[in-house]
C-alpha cells in the first residue's frame, strides 16, 4: 500500500506483532496493477456520511463476514497525516512500481531535496531523475507542488470538505487519479467511509471473505461493501489484513 511516513493502522490491545502500519497502496512486483493509474479507481464510492455514536469496530465485529477478521486482528485505527504533501508525493512514487523500488526512490528523494512544494519546484529535473524519478513522475510531483503552492492545500484545508469535493480537488492535479485521491482520504485525512475497490489488496480481501469472491466484479464488490457503510474505510483496513502476501507488503510501508 503506500507512502513514506504514510498510513498507519494501529491495533489496540492486541499482539504488537500484528499489523501496525497500513499504507495506501499495495504496490509489489506481483500486484502492480493495484494502481490503475493514472490512476483509475472507477467504482470507488464513498462520501463520508459517518453516523455519530456508533463504534466502527463494534459495528464490523457484528458483521458475519468481517467479524472474524476483526476478532483476529483487533481494533485497527485510522490516523491523519502531519504532512499531506509528503504523503501525496510518496504515493506518486509508489505508482506502478515494486515496494522495494519505491522505497529506494523515496529515500534518495528525501536525501536530495526538501520535500515541500517550494523544495520540489526549486529542484532541477536532473536531481529528481538521479533520485530515481521517471520523466513522467518528475512532471507529476511538480504538478502536485504547484497545486499545493497555489491553493495552500493541507490536512486543515480539506478538513471541512466532503469526500467527493476532496477527491475532485486532488484529481484535478495531473498525476493524481481516483486511487491516489482515495488513499489520501483514508490515510491522510482519516475519512471513515471510503472503499477503494480499485486497490488490488482490497479486491484480494473481498475474494477471500466472500465464498463467491473470485467471481465478483469491481462493481459487485462495491455493492457488497455497502453493508459496511458508514465505516467502509475500516472495512478496507481489515480486508488488507486478510491476505498474508498483502499484509507483508503493507507492514513495510510506514518508515519515515
Amino acid at each position: 500500500m503506500d507512502f513514506a511516513s504514510h498510513f498507519r493502522a494501529r491495533p489496540r490491545d492486541v499482539n504488537p506483532n500484528l499489523v501496525e502500519r497500513l499504507p495506501a497502496v499495495v504496490t509489489t512486483s506481483s500486484n502492480a496493477d493495484a494502481i490503475d493509474d493514472a490512476d483509475g479507481d472507477a467504482t470507488d464510492d464513498a462520501d463520508g456520511d459517518a453516523t455519530g455514536g456508533s463504534d466502527p469496530h463494534a459495528f464490523l465485529r457484528a458483521d458475519d463476514v468481517l467479524g472474524p477478521v476483526v476478532a483476529e486482528h483487533g481494533e485497527l485505527a485510522l490516523e491523519t497525516a502531519d504532512d499531506l504533501f509528503e504523503r501525496l508525493v510518496v504515493s506518486i512514487l509508489r505508482q506502478q512500481v515494486s515496494m522495494a523500488s519505491a522505497a529506494a526512490t523515496r529515500d534518495r528523494l528525501f536525501d536530495a531535496v526538501d520535500v515541500t512544494p517550494a523544495g520540489i519546484r526549486g529542484a532541477d529535473d536532473h536531481v529528481l531523475k538521479d533520485a530515481g524519478l521517471s520523466r513522467q513522475k518528475t512532471r507529476y510531483v511538480n504538478e502536485v507542488a504547484s497545486a499545493f503552492a497555489e491553493h495552500d492545500y493541507s490536512v486543515e484545508y480539506f478538513e471541512d470538505m466532503g469526500d467527493d469535493a476532496v477527491r475532485d480537488a486532488l484529481t484535478d492535479i495531473t498525476g493524481v487519479g481516483d486511487w491516489t485521491a482515495n488513499m489520501q482520504l483514508l490515510f491522510a485525512l482519516g475519512r471513515e467511509d471510503v472503499f477503494p475497490v480499485g486497490d488490488l489488496g482490497v479486491r484480494k480481501g473481498m475474494q477471500r471473505v466472500f465464498p463467491d469472491g473470485e467471481d465478483l466484479t469491481r462493481s459487485e464488490m462495491a455493492a457488497r461493501a455497502e453493508r459496511w457503510a458508514p465505516y467502509r474505510s475500516y472495512a478496507a483496513l481489515y480486508l488488507w489484513r486478510v491476505d498474508e502476501d498483502v499484509t507483508e507488503s503493507v507492514d513495510e510501508v510506514v518508515e519515515r
